[in-house]
């Protein structure tokens, strides 16, 4: 790993690699933890290549007295950062880093209010949804009027089958009369994936995690669930599953939300719709309890934000 100006890079090490510009730091890392070489004075190259399975790295400079800070130790973005030699952005935050830094702020904060990362997540979880919330009602109040408009739709689909361009047409009309917008249940998804992998790239890297407990049995933010043990599996790739409550609440919160939320008449759709909360579970069971907890927390919200709307629906109705 090296850092040239503020961008990070990480030699593929199938041939010797050169870099010459503005060249902070050079590390070697694994998840939480890394080693780190900082040149003072002035380099004028830093050559990477492997010699067997090791990386070797070498320095070239002035001849003379050259000076070098090192480090070795956990990646603590807040004291990286007071060392102002650029070591923080060994801290890989991802694609979405202008949303995870203020989100890792805020944990932070919420953490020396509670001293709990687990109810930590639980206020961010929460208050990340605040914002989303007229959009969302909006949403399921579009997508509750087109359930009930499936029947029209269905008709409009059989009367013009042979002629697609006609069908289209009267669709776009339905929706018109209607004050529909069949996009309408996406554009509240689409807002908050950036929000969801920040914070995902989050409660995967932050050494603040590693060891830290919620409640009960959840012990280990940054680990998965394992209270019931685990499940082998005869997949080459995958060692086995963790199994614990927590994901499992997760994917029951999933089906209750798939069954409030209105869905199409098309009876296949439904059986894929109905069978996600199935492939997100497994999915969620390797994750880290964090991460988990979010989700959780993020459907209980969804949830509660769908009774409140189909109360309201059916009152005005």
């Amino acid at each position: 790993m090296l850092l040239t100006g503020t961008k990070r890079v990480e030699p593929k090490l199938k041939e010797a690699e050169s870099y010459r510009d503005d060249l902070k730091w050079i590390a070697q890392e694994d998840k939480y933890f890394f080693a780190a070489l900082v040149p003072v004075t002035k380099v004028d190259e830093a050559k990477v290549w492997k010699i067997k399975d090791s990386p070797v790295i070498a320095f070239k400079s002035k001849v003379g007295t050259n000076e070098f800070i090192l480090f070795a130790g956990p990646k603590e973005y807040d004291r990286l950062k007071t060392l102002h030699v650029g070591l923080e952005y060994i801290v890989d935050f991802g694609f979405f880093s202008v949303l995870a830094v203020p989100l890792f702020w805020a944990l932070k904060l919420f953490y020396k209010f509670f001293g709990n990362y687990g109810w930590a997540i639980v206020l961010l979880t929460i208050l990340i949804r605040i914002p989303f919330i007229p959009l969302v009602n909006k949403s399921q109040k579009s997508m509750k009027k087109l359930q009930e408009l499936q029947p029209r739709m269905a008709e409009v689909r059989e009367k013009f089958k042979k002629d697609p361009q006609r069908m289209q047409r009267e669709m776009m009309d339905l929706y018109k009369k209607y004050k529909v917008n069949p996009l309408g249940g996406c554009l509240p998804i689409l807002l908050q994936i950036p929000v969801f992998f920040a914070l995902y790239k989050i409660l995967m890297i932050a050494i603040e995690l590693r060891g830290a407990p919620f409640m009960l049995w959840l012990k280990d933010l940054s680990a998965p669930d394992t209270l019931f043990g685990h499940i082998p599996t005869w997949f080459p790739l995958i060692g086995g599953f963790a199994v614990g409550p927590l994901p499992i609440l997760m994917g029951a919160t999933m089906i209750i939300q798939q069954k409030m939320t209105p869905t199409s008449m098309d009876p296949a759709q439904n059986r894929i719709m109905m069978f996600m909360p199935i492939v997100f579970t497994f999915l969620f069971l390797n994750f880290a309890t964090g991460l988990v907890l979010y989700w959780l927390m993020n459907n209980l919200f969804s949830i509660a934000q769908q009774l409140y709307v189909n109360r309201k629906l059916k009152s005005t109705s």
